[in-house]
């Protein structure tokens, strides 16, 4: 019997799918990958299983960086497996290439994202030739069970969805040929004096960067200026209240927005208001009116994370892997990565349903309001709530019916946030009562405002019962409960004094802020139909921009200081670079705009897709032509003069696009040839760097430097007169002082403050080049030959050591958990504390405990001997060259370990292969890592690794009983070994 194949996004929605058909096409058999009835077969993909990648003879590998190889436009596109995915896309493959598969139904997410995972895992499938199984397309906006079935009533064809399908490709093809381009050339231009400078570039991210860089800019140029308020104390007869001075005749300033109506600009004119109304009569006149606030919409991702953002501080990053652990590992929370407020029409009954689930649940503090909410029954199908309109591929973020349990204190917090906003949307509006006052005296007019919540409605929910709670209560103009006054009554204002104040730069961006910046990037667009096409659109979509943000912070063109993004001096050199270059719409929200435009023509069959890659091609070229032919010595922006005079001649040291050059004494001139790039190592420069390490001569240590190879590095820099050239310049310095020791120059101390005691002799240490040493291993003048050798480095595996922790380290005999150690053979990061180890009479790393008890041996002796087992550290930085590096890790290997004797394998402490597995390995008892070498031996002994895919192993004879399968990926080999032994 013929078969249909149902592919959906998710796994959660392929469950949801079959419960739905259940009634009607029978019982469905759960298998590993997918569920198999009579009729169907229902599997998913989790994601996107298949991406884009240029052709092999298109995509060069050698000399990509360079201006030859651009711009990179292939006639078409290859598709690759996404390397984590692989094992269920061969999943998927497989059903589609099933003989009793006839027809196959895209179940995927009802939108571009969707149509687009789906198009390329059945190209991916097809391989040379199409698969030639006819599509049908699944329309879902409720994921309710007869929506899907009503769904599967009405399928669309797969013509109806092409234009869908086109804008989904275009816009993925567009995307790579933007960004591959757009970083090549860039990387390309800032390269071209030497060295590698990594530029990245993109169609959202550029843009994001943009609107941050730009609010820096703003902050930079902003001048503060001096404004004075008045406030008042007023005397009635039931108390006082306060107010503040306005000017009622004030009209809002379209050229400066900083003039406001309670606002005055000298001190002289505040004064002389405050001492006219002060003890004089004043009448009172008031309006109170009734007002309502209803509770804020649903959940979507980005609202979530701002909330998360703003209220825990956590990065929108954390909040998405938080609310995908309450999707998929809880099944607590609907599904995260929607850019929608609402719910589908059809789900009135689930709502209810989950109420009365969460008025059950545990959550003391929210259970009664769920319970009051189904007592009076506040759900209904308004259209705030339930619109099908506003229903995108997904809706709101939403509780399920599944009450969590064992959630972590950060996801208990989100879960909270989302059940409070989903609860609050059913209640009342909150009722408050606003009254505004105005006190006139001498002709000048005070405004008071009281607030007074007379029903909580919805606020309850958040706590907020007592009548007189008012949010952003402010002294002055938004009091709280205000004291009556009596009709006609005269009240008298004392004190009244001026209060001195200045104007404030804009705020930088958090990542709530910036969030909703990227979500309302549309409305900062002129034009009215590029608008109008982002919508709610935005930069990115809500599932991307936690993770634009987290590529700004790693590419180092903004750093987290907090809750605040401070753009790096990398980030301004590259608008600099784009505004120079002529290319600035991929710095502009108007190409998404312009996109977003002509990708909803086509979706409504208005744009061919060829017509809009060939304009995309034309954009690409262009802005690689724009960077290639780009003629003049550096790029025009808007750039620094240094306060910190040259070194060597003390002229005028100003920065370009490239370079910090002296510019004579007077500013203007040629210099004396002093300069030095932005960019050492591909570490960009920030102007304050620059000032300090002009007057200080040495800068550091620093983070974020690059080898030839690509391996991360911190070092500390110098200015030195170069004997040669008869000038300065830049050097690293990876404190390798032998010259000074050798020299047996005498050493002074006196100057310095001692960090603490020597732990071998008990003399002082200091700090001496880059290292801290005892005063009795270096020649003094109180004693010409050392007699100690204590020394350990400032910078140890990348690790800057403070002074303070080598102060604690001399006192406590440790550290602090320090975590900025890279490993030189690994090239990991790993967390260590330093501790001095009278053993072996040097610092040596020690390790927090394990989370995990110790193994233990078969004879019940645990095989960890210590917690936090000590390693010799080294003594210095690791030095730039191979030779001292070499040396550096020679001198590291101070504590001389027991040779280790190997423990034998034994009945006792191996495991006994299978019959199957001993015909390949042998029967004796062996540990399993011994039977994955062995295996792996034999694998590259017989040759058996795939020749077109060297992930995967082809099974022989003695290797088929094993595998159980003609060929496995060597991801599978150590799960399929374990079974076979015991």
């Amino acid at each position: 019997m013929n078969k249909t194949l149902v592919i959906a996004e998710k796994p959660s929605v392929a469950q949801d799918i079959v419960r739905a058909l259940t009634p009607t096409a029978g019982k469905f058999e759960k298998h590993d990958e997918y569920f198999e009835s009579d009729s169907y077969v229902v599997s998913s993909a989790v994601g996107h299983l298949v991406e884009i990648q240029a052709p092999e003879e298109f995509d060069v590998k050698r000399g990509k960086w360079s201006f030859a190889n651009l711009p990179v436009i292939p006639p078409h596109f290859d598709l690759k497996p996404v390397d984590k995915t692989k094992t269920r896309l061969n999943a998927v493959v497989r059903l589609a290439k099933r003989k009793d598969v006839d027809k196959i139904v895209n179940a995927c997410d009802a939108g571009r994202e969707g149509e687009l995972i789906f198009r390329l895992i059945e190209q991916y499938a097809g391989g040379a030739k199409p698969l030639g199984k006819p599509v049908s397309r699944l329309w879902l906006q409720s994921m309710t069970p007869q929506a899907i079935r009503d769904g599967f009533d009405n399928l669309r064809t797969n013509a109806q969805m092409q234009p869908l399908a086109d804008a989904a490709r275009c816009r993925s093809e567009a995307d790579w040929l933007v960004g591959i381009n757009g970083t090549r050339a860039m990387t390309a231009f800032n390269s071209r004096d030497g060295g590698f400078f990594l530029t990245t570039v993109g169609r959202v991210q550029t843009p994001t960067l943009s609107v941050v860089v730009e609010r820096e800019e703003q902050i930079r140029k902003f001048i503060s200026r001096d404004y004075w308020e008045i406030h008042a104390n007023f005397h009635a007869q039931a108390g006082e209240y306060a107010a503040k001075w306005f000017n009622p005749a004030h009209k809002k300033d379209a050229d400066d927005a900083e003039i406001k109506a309670d606002r005055v600009w000298n001190v002289r004119d505040a004064q002389a208001i405050a001492d006219a109304v002060r003890g004089q009569p004043a009448t009172v006149s008031e309006e109170s009116k009734p007002t309502t606030q209803a509770s804020p919409l649903l959940f979507d991702l980005t609202s979530l994370q701002r909330e998360a953002n703003g209220k825990f501080g956590y990065s929108a990053k954390t909040t998405l892997q938080i609310a995908q652990s309450l999707y998929e590992r809880h099944k607590a929370l609907t599904y995260p990565r929607t850019d929608s407020r609402n719910l589908p029409e059809d789900y009135v009954p689930v709502v209810k349903d989950t109420l009365a689930m969460l008025a059950d649940s545990s959550m003391k503090h929210l259970a009664p309001f769920a319970a009051q909410a189904v007592k009076g029954g506040y759900v209904k199908p308004t259209k705030r709530v339930f619109d099908n309109a506003k229903v995108s591929d997904h809706f709101a973020i939403i509780p399920t019916l599944q009450a969590p349990h064992g959630l972590s204190e950060a996801e208990q917090k989100i879960y909270d946030l989302v059940v409070r906003r989903f609860m609050a949307i059913f209640f009342p509006s909150a009722e408050y009562q606003v009254t505004t006052r105005i006190t006139t005296a001498v002709g000048h007019s005070f405004k008071t405002e009281g607030k007074v919540l007379v029903k909580p409605g919805w606020l309850a929910i958040y706590g907020k019962e007592a009548a007189d709670e008012v949010l952003d209560a402010k002294e002055g103009d938004k009091g709280q409960n205000l004291v009556p006054v009596q009709p006609n009554e005269k009240v008298k204002g004392d004190p009244v004094d001026p209060k001195g104040l200045k104007t404030k730069p804009p705020a930088r961006y958090s990542e709530a802020t910036l969030l909703g910046a990227m979500e309302n990037a549309g409305k900062t667009v002129d034009d009215d139909e590029l608008r109008e096409a982002m919508g709610e659109k935005g930069l990115g979509t809500p599932a991307t921009r936690a993770a634009t943000i987290e590529g700004l912070i790693t590419e180092k063109y903004m750093l987290r200081e907090g809750r605040e993004l401070i753009p790096t001096a990398k980030a301004f050199q590259l608008m600099t670079l784009l505004r120079g270059l002529g290319v600035e719409e991929l710095s502009k929200a108007e190409l998404t705009g312009e996109w977003e435009y002509k990708l909803a023509q086509m979706e409504h069959g208005k744009l061919k897709r060829e017509t809009f890659m060939a304009e995309i091609a034309a954009m690409t070229e262009r802005m690689v032509k724009k960077a290639k032919e780009y003629d003049r010595d550096t790029i025009p922006g808007d750039y620094a003069t240094l306060a910190a005079p040259c070194p060597n001649c003390g002229g005028i040291v100003k920065e370009n696009y490239r370079r910090y050059t002296c510019t004579g004494k007077t500013g203007d001139t040629e210099g004396c040839g002093f300069s030095f790039g932005k960019t050492p190592a591909g570490r960009t420069f920030e102007v304050a760097e620059v000032e300090q390490f002009l007057r200080d001569k040495k800068i550091g240590p620093l983070e974020g430097f690059r080898s030839k190879a690509g391996w991360p590095f911190t070092a500390e820099m110098v200015i030195k007169f170069d004997d040669e050239t008869k000038n300065y310049k830049l050097e690293f310095d990876f404190g390798d002082d032998k010259k000074g020791e050798e020299s047996g120059e005498i050493i002074d101390f006196s100057t310095q403050e001692s960090l603490g005691k020597c732990p071998k002799c008990g003399g002082a240490v200091y700090e001496h080049g880059k290292n801290y040493v005892c005063a009795k291993s270096v020649p003094t003048l109180e004693q010409a030959t050392p007699s100690c050798d204590f020394k350990t480095g400032q910078i140890i595996l990348q690790q800057p050591i403070e002074r303070t922790q080598m102060v604690k380290l001399l006192e406590t005999g440790k550290t602090d958990l320090l975590d900025k150690f890279v490993s030189m053979r690994t090239r990991r990061a790993f967390k260590a504390m330093l501790a001095w180890d009278a053993e072996a009479g040097k610092v040596n790393f020690e390790f927090a405990p394990s989370k995990f008890p110790p193994r233990k041996t078969a004879a019940g002796k645990t095989l960890a001997t210590k917690t936090g087992a000590a390693r010799a550290v080294p003594t210095r930085a690791p030095a730039k060259k191979a030779p001292a590096k070499k040396a550096a890790t020679k001198s590291a290997a101070t504590k001389v370990a027991k040779p280790k004797v190997p423990r034998k394998t034994t009945a006792a402490s191996g495991k006994l292969p299978s019959a199957a597995l001993a015909a390949v390995i042998g029967t004796d008892p062996v540990a399993r890592t011994e039977v994955i070498k062995k295996i792996w031996d034999y694998i590259k002994a017989n040759g058996l690794q795939d020749a077109t895919n060297k992930r995967a192993i082809n099974a022989d004879a003695k290797l088929l009983p094993v595998f159980g399968k003609p060929q496995i990926t060597m991801f599978e080999l150590a799960g399929i070994v374990g079974k076979h032994l015991s």
